[in-house]
């Protein structure tokens, strides 16, 4: 394989986000592992104090997380989402945002996320990393993006993906933040803000296996559970497509009746999490490693789909809102794929 490398004489803000992208990338891939191996070291290593301190956290998480599912209120540290280091990660792609219509403050929102891609770079960074840019368009609004709620028991990991604004995708968790007040005068409103907006990337582990470069493959058909859950909680659903996000990165070939993906499906079922082998570039070189490539991301945020709240949903209001959820993504990607899609004659959306 020729090896294409980077030239040497690159301008300083460039090399800068590239540092900061192979930082943030090797901690996205390495950080539950990671945390799960030092809570280990510690409590083998330890001495009888450190242990003892450890368990007291133990107890801490079990009992944060029964009491109110580990959710940060607010919009927590706004220095850690929104600073220097988090911009130079969305410059590098670069990942922008895109506002259709308003969204008002005066109720909550599901964010119908697709595609997944690898890592769902273009909503974590919209609504988790830097937020300047989403408080800027949608104001008194606070942005959340729903994860494995098995992150938010494993010690070391929960903080940090807390601080980047992530709460559980359990349907307490979610419950809890879609069911906040509206009311401007409410307590839970002092910051300011007055709506919750939590990002759900519906496709999930299997959508991601899908992920190759100018191949837009949602997994929906059959991902019904968050329209289930904004009727429950009287939530509007927001459509929102993020172009370029599956040309960040390549995996190695995994066709539906292939051994890998065989053993990724086995995986996924049992962890939630779907052992990807991700093919991106390098530091110094752009043919192969493990950053992602640049490729420009655009999250594109739908119209508002407003429902009628129910607390048990019936099938047929459930299947015509999912039908409309399906029929805007398909209208938005048709309306926009040539805009932010290079290819976008030979792009097809596929929904499955």
């Amino acid at each position: 394989m020729k090896i294409e490398w980077a030239p040497l004489r690159v301008p300083l803000a460039r090399r800068l986000q590239t540092l900061v992208t192979a930082v943030l990338t090797l901690t996205f891939f390495t950080l539950p592992l990671l945390a799960c191996l030092i809570v280990a070291a510690i409590m083998f290593y330890g001495g009888i104090i450190i242990r003892t301190l450890m368990l007291a956290y133990f107890v801490y998480i079990y009992v944060d997380h029964k009491r109110n599912y580990s959710i940060l209120e607010g919009n927590g540290w706004i220095a850690n989402r929104s600073n220097r280091v988090y911009r130079n990660y969305r410059d590098y792609f670069p990942v922008e945002l895109v506002k259709t219509v308003d969204l008002p403050p005066n109720r909550n929102y599901i964010l119908a996320s697709f595609p997944h891609g690898i890592l769902g770079t273009g909503t974590c960074v919209n609504m988790g990393l830097d937020i300047s840019k989403w408080l800027e368009l949608f104001p008194q609004i606070r942005p959340k993006v729903a994860t494995l709620d098995q992150h938010f028991r494993t010690p070391l990991l929960r903080e940090i993906v807390r601080w980047w604004g992530m709460v559980s995708v359990s349907k307490e968790s979610l419950v809890r933040l879609l069911t906040k007040s509206n009311d401007p005068k409410h307590a839970d409103n002092r910051d300011g803000f007055t709506s919750n907006a939590v990002a759900i990337l519906v496709g999930g582990a299997q959508e991601a296996m899908d992920s190759h470069p100018g191949k837009y493959i949602l997994t929906l058909r059959n991902r019904k559970g968050f329209v289930k859950m904004a009727i429950r909680t009287g939530s509007s659903i927001v459509p929102t497509f993020s172009f370029g996000e599956v040309d960040i990165f390549n995996q190695v070939a995994n066709p539906p009746d292939s051994l890998l993906r065989r053993f990724q499906s086995v995986v996924k079922k049992l962890t939630g999490i779907s052992p990807l082998i991700p093919m991106g570039r390098g530091i110094f070189n752009y043919s192969f490693g493990f950053l992602p490539q640049r490729r420009r991301i655009v999250q594109v945020v739908g119209c508002p789909i407003d429902v009628i709240k129910s607390d048990q949903p019936d099938a047929a209001y459930v299947d015509k809102v999912h039908g409309q959820v399906m029929e805007d993504l398909e209208r938005m990607f048709d309306q926009y794929k040539a805009k932010y899609i290079s290819n976008s004659k030979n792009s097809k959306l596929i929904i499955q």
